[in-house]
């Protein structure tokens, strides 16, 4: 496999996941009610926690949306960012020494994940293992990204 081919796989399935973490973000309530039914009847108290939380989650949100469904579309302008962002790995897709840009500006999205989420998750209240689940998103990112960006240095050199 070509060091061209190889970073393409890691830029498709790095779009794969913003494709579908964006398309998450606009059935949030249907999704948190699919989850809540997962965890109902199960036991212990890590699961315990995980379900009073998607719980509460689920009935903050069912309540907003009956009340004021305008609030969700914030959550609507999320997944729109990330099928955007997505779109903008086509660059490096097509040509990745030209577009290195885009991958080190992916580097960095990921990298801030982790200081926003401790910060503005503890501001409104998340619980601190949500928060280190937001970070690990910012955190498994990025490794796809540095390696593109090991492998499009390499192509760099061969050049």
């Amino acid at each position: 496999m070509t060091l061209k081919s190889k970073v393409r796989l890691l830029l498709a399935l790095f779009k794969v996941g913003l494709v579908i973490s964006g398309l998450t973000a606009f059935l949030l309530e249907t999704e948190l009610r699919m989850l809540r039914g997962l965890f109902e009847g199960k036991s212990g108290w890590l699961v315990s926690d995980v379900r009073e939380w998607i719980v509460k989650v689920h009935g903050g949100l069912a309540e907003t949306n009956s009340k004021y469904p305008f609030i969700a579309y914030g959550t609507d302008w999320l997944g729109f960012a990330h099928l955007v962002i997505a779109v903008a790995f086509i660059g490096p897709f097509r040509d990745p020494l030209k577009n290195v840009w885009v991958i080190e500006f992916g580097m960095l999205a990921c990298c801030l994940v982790v200081p926003f989420a401790l910060m503005a998750g503890q501001f409104r209240g998340i619980p601190l293992g949500w928060r280190l689940i937001d970070c690990s998103v910012g955190i498994l990112g990025i490794i796809p990204l540095w390696y593109c960006r090991q492998l499009i240095a390499r192509m760099d050199k061969a050049v």
